[in-house]
């Protein structure tokens, strides 16, 4: 991939919490030549709000740039409940390594009023790589705001695959599901990458030789050892060697650099809000006589897996195994 102009660069915000695919996305996009990454908000999720705060702090210092992280919000719009994924990203969110001190501090605005007043300069795409919360409190805040966003991309859902916390529902929708309704229904141009194709774009056994010795790279030592955890939770049990792990919120980051890393056909889509059998299931009518939606999501159906995971392993420094 070559380097553009920085008057080239598709100006990003990242809207994250922080476990161990968020970081490697986090990394995945401020590597990028064709992203400018101009903030990075958080949410509960992975974690509660503190860890993902402190997470995307230290994420950030580790890259050795310099990007405002913005305080989001620690609960649903609709419940106080929280669900965290120790299982998957481990009790600290970052597979349970050994985590150095982080000197940085999140801004002092709340991360609502940061994407409010940000996005309403028009022309930011945001990547959504948790609850879709801040977004959704955002516009409450200022509902005129969707008319600004040129595009939301957002990784959740799962379109026509099981769910991976219910039998029908993804994690970031099931977390917040009357904040993920509410985008979707906003009229905001929305790209869906959820488990349809993240599953199809893993990280393998083979791909595992960071480069731990490489200067440029600061957190290696960290992507390697929570890179192991999340190999080891996604195949408990399972010998070294034939493991794989879904590279989830890297990939929504690739698509909003490069659209045609994943092909989309849009469909009306709503969040399952009511049934607690269904609740946070994204509902994609695909009938072929379905009537015209009204705000169309542009739903991820196929993904380039090869290239992007050659792009991904080249970026953080894992081999590029076929």
């Amino acid at each position: 991939m070559q380097p553009v102009s920085a008057g080239d660069r598709t100006p990003v915000i990242l809207d994250v919490d922080t476990g161990i695919d968020d970081a490697m996305a986090i990394w995945y996009a401020l590597a990028s030549p064709r992203l400018d990454v101009r903030g990075i908000t958080t949410c509960f999720g992975n974690g509660g709000i503190e860890i993902t705060t402190r997470n995307t702090l230290l994420a950030v210092e580790l890259s050795g740039r310099s990007v405002p992280v913005y305080r989001g919000a620690a609960h649903p719009l609709a419940s106080g409940g929280v669900e965290t994924a120790e299982a998957f990203h481990g009790a600290n969110g970052l597979g349970d390594a050994d985590l150095p001190a982080v000197h940085s501090h999140a801004a002092a605005e709340p991360a609502a009023e940061y994407l409010a007043s940000a996005l309403a300069e028009g022309g930011i795409t945001l990547v959504a790589t948790a609850r879709l919360t801040n977004l959704a409190l955002a516009l409450a805040l200022y509902p005129e705001l969707a008319r600004r966003i040129p595009r939301v991309v957002v990784m959740g859902g799962a379109a026509f695959c099981p769910g991976n916390v219910t039998p029908v529902a993804e994690a970031n929708i099931w977390g917040d599901p009357e904040a993920a309704d509410l985008v979707f229904q906003s009229g905001i141009p929305v790209t869906m990458v959820g488990l349809d194709v993240t599953h199809q774009a893993c990280l393998t056994d083979r791909h595992l030789r960071p480069g731990a010795s490489d200067p440029e790279r600061a957190y290696a030592s960290l992507l390697a050892t929570a890179t192991e955890f999340y190999m080891q939770a996604y195949n408990p049990g399972a010998p070294a060697g034939d493991r794989s792990c879904p590279l989830h919120d890297p990939l929504a980051v690739a698509a909003a650099e490069d659209p045609t890393i994943v092909a989309t056909k849009p469909y009306s889509v709503r969040v399952a809000l009511q049934d607690p059998l269904t609740r946070g299931m994204t509902v994609v009518d695909a009938r072929g006589r379905a009537p015209a939606p009204t705000h169309p999501v542009d739903v991820a159906v196929g993904v380039d897996a090869p290239r992007f995971l050659h792009e991904f392993c080249r970026r953080l420094g894992f081999n590029n195994a076929p």
